[in-house]
């Protein structure tokens, strides 16, 4: 079986087991998940969620932006865009 098959026919359960395990950094009896382990159920989860039309807003890393897309909070709304120069008069020099 390939790595695709194994993606293809998670069941559900174990998907959404994997992702809880994720999300709290250990598996369900308790261990710690090591790096390598973190890396690899993220990347399977991705490929899963790809796979199988799992809606964006439940997927794995999903940030809800609500009111504030396009705003000044929204880092990606100021992506691009060339910041004011600043005014020389706005400074004091201070001598120590």
């Amino acid at each position: 079986m390939t790595y695709e098959d194994l993606i293809e026919r998670l069941d559900p359960t174990v998907y959404q087991n994997l992702k809880r395990s994720l999300e709290l950094g250990k598996w369900p009896d308790g261990r710690k998940m090591t790096p390598e382990q973190r890396a690899t159920i993220l990347e399977a989860l991705i490929v899963y969620e790809d796979r199988h039309n799992i809606a964006q807003e439940e997927r794995v890393g999903y940030i809800d932006r609500g009111e504030k897309t396009g705003t000044a909070c929204d880092p990606m709304a100021n992506m691009g865009k060339k910041k004011p120069e600043a005014d020389s008069s706005q400074f004091t020099e201070v001598k120590v």
